[in-house]
């Protein structure tokens, strides 16, 4: 209280809905609120499955962790976890082509211009090296190799970085023994409707099939699909974005584990979509995302099966889904997290980072119980951006590409947003990278996509010659030198998790 005035916080929540979505969100309201009296609640049904396609992630996740003082190696080991230092795309330009979308930054600046600005000059007076030899995170990755950075900034390391794969259910369960053990209560069962007050309309309670009545100030929605509060109950509508990123089915099948993982996840384009294959200590996940204005479900099933590198140890899953964004993701009292707020296909991992934004936007723009409009407001003016930020990087890899299939030909001839169209035509002319506010992906990450799917600048930025080119040369040599020698250094990536993280596989494993 302040000079007698009864205080306006948030007394209770509600999150709707369990997964990694509700646990991630509970875990971290239980951190933020220690000592406060906030009373948490996850409400969950064990009959209501989990998509649960989502278990490759990006290096923001350490941080997500790093705030929960969540132990990466106990983290690695509870999810049957490996590290992830990047993407390949196989397949995605043309048929045997491929390349590399890695984790950190190409090479170390020099003179008055990016990094890649003398790359590209380089590459004019007629070096062949390609981009990749600049990268620290690519060479470790194709060597099967991984090791944590030291914490020097100096170092080539500083270059460097990874996320990981995981099992998104054991993931849940993880955060849910976290949260649980900071006083977040758990109630088990199905909401049957969702009671609003007639004043304002804004939500009251949750009322489960079995009759129970749950009462909050606050409440997530992280009921899926279903978006049971924000969509069913409050209305809000959905953005389709299926114009730009026309897939529309995914189908999910576990194989056996891959006798020494690589460090990266796989992107392979196929007939009328692609293929994910990310590696785990216990199995590897692959799914199949497709459009069915192109692809039969069941030919689109057998691709998948036929294209498995080990085999299948369980039946297939077949998802529908609608890309696009929720029209706001925080309504009244409502705010809605993961599928619910909206679906990007994972070709980027961006699943599970776009649920921990939101909840670092939550803590930032955290609510008392007036409710303030022009709160709720900037909140969804930044997931917003956001997502459309990430809209448009995965809409680069279907827009630039030269196969000659319909699905293909398709997405070469659809019309693209305004704020991409400025990025490919920026870049092809002078090599410049436009970077906007809230844009998740960074200047490395744009380069290797732009590049990869077959745009090139015409020129270079003139004030890379201010470096003399025997100067440049020696620069750039000495960079691939000690790129090349610290990747072949380094550990295995098997032989780092057997020393530091290798988990107790699951029974029948």
């Amino acid at each position: 209280m302040t000079g007698g005035a009864e205080s306006r916080a948030i007394r209770s929540i509600i999150v709707a809905g369990g997964g990694s979505a509700g646990w991630m969100a509970a875990a971290a309201l239980s951190a933020a609120l220690v000592g406060t009296g906030c009373r948490i609640v996850v409400v969950e049904s064990e009959e209501i499955g989990t998509v649960g396609v989502g278990e490759a992630t990006i290096p923001p996740i350490q941080a997500f962790n790093r705030i929960l003082g969540i132990d990466e190696g106990e983290f690695v080991r509870a999810t049957q976890g490996t590290f992830k230092l990047g993407i390949e795309f196989v397949d995605w330009l043309r048929p045997g082509h491929r390349y590399f979308h890695p984790f950190g930054r190409y090479g170390d600046d020099f003179g008055m211009t990016p990094f890649h600005q003398q790359w590209l000059r380089a590459r004019a007076q007629g070096d062949p090296t390609p981009l990749s030899a600049y990268s620290l995170t690519e060479a470790a990755a194709y060597l099967g190799r991984f090791d944590r950075p030291p914490n020097n900034p100096r170092s080539v390391f500083s270059t460097y970085s990874y996320a990981y794969h995981f099992d998104a259910g054991l993931y849940a369960g993880f955060l849910r023994a976290y949260a649980e053990a900071r006083g977040v209560t758990r109630v088990e069962g199905k909401i049957g409707g969702v009671a609003l007050r007639t004043e304002n309309g804004f939500v009251e309670a949750l009322v489960l099939e079995d009759g129970r009545r749950l009462e909050a100030d606050f409440f997530l929605d992280c009921t899926g699909f279903r978006a049971l509060l924000i969509g069913g109950a409050l209305g809000v509508g959905y953005r389709d974005w299926s114009n730009w990123l026309p897939c529309d089915r995914a189908i999910a099948v576990p194989s056996a584990r891959m006798p020494d993982p690589p460090p990266y996840t796989r992107s392979t384009a196929r007939t009328a979509g692609w293929q994910w294959r990310i590696p785990l200590q216990h199995r590897t996940g692959n799914g199949h995302v497709y459009c069915s204005r192109y692809m039969e479900d069941d030919t689109a099933e057998r691709f998948l099966l036929e294209g498995l590198d080990t085999p299948a140890t369980g039946d297939p899953r077949r998802l529908r889904f609608v890309t696009g964004q929720r029209a706001v993701a925080w309504s009244r009292n409502v705010v809605t997290l993961g599928l619910a707020s909206g679906f990007l296909e994972p070709l980027e991992s961006t699943s599970l980072h776009l649920v921990q934004s939101g909840i670092t936007k939550l803590l930032a723009w955290f609510p008392d119980r007036d409710f303030d409009p022009r709160v709720a407001a900037e909140y969804n003016r930044q997931v917003s951006r956001e997502f459309e930020s990430v809209r448009d990087f995965l809409v680069l890899h279907y827009k630039a590409n030269a196969r000659d299939l319909p699905f293909w030909q398709a997405c070469r001839e659809m019309e693209i947003p305004d704020t991409l169209a400025e990025k490919i035509e920026m870049f092809r002319h002078s090599g410049r990278l436009i970077e906007r506010e809230k844009d998740l992906f960074h200047e490395a990450s744009w380069l290797a996509v732009m590049l990869g799917q077959g745009i090139s600048p015409e020129r270079y930025d003139t004030l890379a010659d201010v470096i003399a080119p025997n100067e440049a040369r020696a620069v750039l040599s000495g960079m691939r030198k000690v790129i090349a020698g610290t990747a072949a250094a380094m550990p295995g990536h098997a032989q780092f998790i057997e020393r530091h993280c290798r988990a107790i596989p699951p029974a029948g494993v």
